[in-house]
This record gives structure tokens, C-alpha cells and sequence, in this order.
């Protein structure tokens, strides 16, 4: 079977390995930070800003902020579509969560970038 990848359109299985490929990024960097918490005896601004001025911190942060952008899109998307049946509803709903999401990924990319 032939898809055109340009379009628009998602299909489960394009959703459902989404949605594993950015938990487990998601959960890799939970789980990194929480190593840093443990190790790190104490943690103080310089410390905090040391770990994020790296260039493979800010890029590790920088894909999880968009995998957390992606979750969060197919989720609310799923949820939304179970349970607000109003069609007028759903679509303000998801707009205004989707620019929500977005503005995180903005914002999380000045401050990242800004160390």
C-alpha cells in the first residue's frame, strides 16, 4: 500500500508509534534528570546552569519540549474526540490546546537557548 506521506491526514498506526516513540523520550529524559538529582550532592544556579549550557543538554530538552508537543497534540486529540461530541466545541477546544502546546515549545526554546 502506497501513502502519500505530505498529507495531512493521520492513521492509528502512524499515531500509536508516535505516541511510544516520545513517552520513551519523555521518559529517557526524566529519567537523566533524575540521575543528575541523585548524583548531584548539591544543586545550586551554577550547577543548574553548567548542565543546561551543554550543547547535548540543550538538544536532549529541545526533543523532549517537541515529543511533549507531540503527545500532547494526539492525546488531547483522542480524549477530545471520546468525550466532547459537539463538533463546534471540539475544534475550539483542540485550537486553543494545540497553540497552548506550541507556545510551551516557544517558550522552552528562549529560555534553553538563552543560557
Amino acid at each position: 500500500m502506497v501513502t502519500n506521506q505530505a498529507s495531512l491526514k493521520r492513521d492509528g498506526v502512524q499515531d500509536y508509534v508516535t505516541l511510544r516513540a516520545t513517552a520513551l523520550i519523555i521518559t529517557l529524559f526524566s529519567a537523566y534528570m533524575t540521575y543528575f538529582f541523585i548524583v548531584t550532592p548539591e544543586v545550586t544556579f551554577a550547577v543548574w546552569r553548567d548542565l543546561f549550557s551543554g550543547m547535548f543538554m540543550k538538544v536532549f530538552t529541545l526533543a523532549t519540549l517537541v515529543a511533549i508537543m507531540f503527545h500532547v497534540r494526539i492525546g488531547l486529540w483522542q480524549v477530545l474526540t471520546d468525550y466532547v461530541k459537539a463538533a463546534a466545541l471540539r475544534a475550539t477546544l483542540q485550537y486553543i490546546l494545540n497553540i497552548i502546546a506550541f507556545v510551551y515549545v516557544a517558550v522552552g526554546l528562549f529560555v534553553l537557548w538563552g543560557v
